[in-house]
């Protein structure tokens, strides 16, 4: 009889306890309760983040705490939302129990562009409504502070892009499909270097990126073959002989140009001295130019079609070329590998790795 009665007690003690635990919540009903407040920055302020300075400090966001009738620790999550829309679709940019919150340049650049969320333009500022979400746990009151209206201008470091999808391809696939890029944003003349074969044409992508067909605006000639892109009723372009082309096109002045290329390495440093090309050789695989060659402890350069016409060196000796550039220092003499790489636009490297 006796152990019954405790274990009845016992059962009654875990159900008291459980259905204490399932109905707490925490609220903000007292008198002495407050909602978080922003007090840095002040609404208005305005924000331009630094694409020099990426791992620096781009603002900090304070607040007073909020306080609940029962004394917890409090969870703070900072929203951000397009000015004007009453956070309809808030992006939470944060989480933290301290009241305040930091962010880099990178940081913040990374939250107000992405695609999914706030989308804001690159270099154009753009208004930002913020505020604090406050909460303790899942049984908790939300509540959320009055918001500030602030002006944000991001940047990006990616380069705007095009793609050729073609024959050369195989299969035409414009997710997959070679790029050309431009050299800044917001600048419509892109350049890239593509292994051509047949028919091709320029895809660009749409507002939020994507490259595919019926996604962005495409381009093609215009039935001339003169160079002149148009984007209705359009052909595609050909390229007459199969073989690696400089591409440039201009989707706002609706031009471009396709010239084939051979490349080749010359000066001093090899067997046939600046008199003469040492011709590279293209791999498909790997969509490099390359070489195995006795070089000697002296300067190289790459120039195209046996010509100075078109030519690439290195200024500042980084492994980028650059058109024109300076002459390239053979460190030691020795059998080399010399490896030339186009294939990423506007951002073209070469290799010296001795064997």
């Amino acid at each position: 009889m006796k152990n019954i009665k405790i274990l009845s007690i016992a059962i009654l003690a875990v159900l008291c306890f459980t259905a204490c635990e399932e109905e707490e919540t925490f609220t903000i009903n007292s008198a002495n309760a407050k909602v978080a407040k922003i007090t840095s920055p002040s609404t208005d302020s305005s924000i331009v983040l630094d694409i020099a300075n990426p791992m620096d400090v781009a603002t900090t966001i304070v607040w007073n705490q909020a306080v609940y009738d029962v004394p917890t620790e409090i969870n703070y999550t900072v929203q951000l939302a397009n000015a004007g829309t009453d956070f309809a679709t808030p992006v939470d940019a944060g989480t933290i129990t301290k009241s305040f919150i930091t962010w880099t340049n990178e940081v913040l650049n990374t939250v107000i562009t992405d695609p999914a969320g706030l989308a804001l333009v690159p270099f154009t500022a753009s208004d930002v409504d913020l505020r604090i979400k406050a909460f303790v746990g899942d049984n908790s009151e939300v509540t959320f502070s009055d918001p500030i209206t602030i002006s944000i201008t991001p940047y990006t470091t990616e380069l705007p892009k095009i793609a050729v999808p073609g024959d050369h391809q195989g299969t035409w696939d414009p997710p997959t499909a070679p790029l050309l890029r431009a050299a800044a944003f917001g600048e419509t003349e892109y350049e890239g270097y593509v292994w051509l074969d047949g028919e091709h044409k320029f895809v660009a992508p749409d507002a939020a990126g994507v490259i595919d067909s019926g996604a962005g605006p495409d381009y093609g000639d215009d039935g001339s073959f003169s160079g002149i892109l148009i984007e209705e009723n359009e052909v595609n372009c050909n390229a007459p002989v199969a073989g690696y082309y400089l591409i440039k096109a201009d989707t706002d002045a609706l031009t471009y140009t396709e010239t084939l290329h051979e490349w080749a390495v010359i000066g001093s440093g090899t067997p046939l001295g600046w008199d003469e090309d040492t011709d590279l050789t293209y791999d498909p695989a790997t969509q490099t130019w390359s070489i195995i060659l006795d070089l000697t402890a002296d300067e190289i350069k790459f120039r195209s079609n046996d010509s100075w016409d078109l030519n690439y060196g290195d200024t500042g000796t980084d492994g980028l070329l650059e058109e024109g550039g300076d002459n390239i220092v053979v460190p030691v003499a020795g059998n080399y590998t010399i490896t030339l790489d186009f294939s990423n636009a506007r951002a073209y490297t070469y290799s010296l790795s001795l064997n």
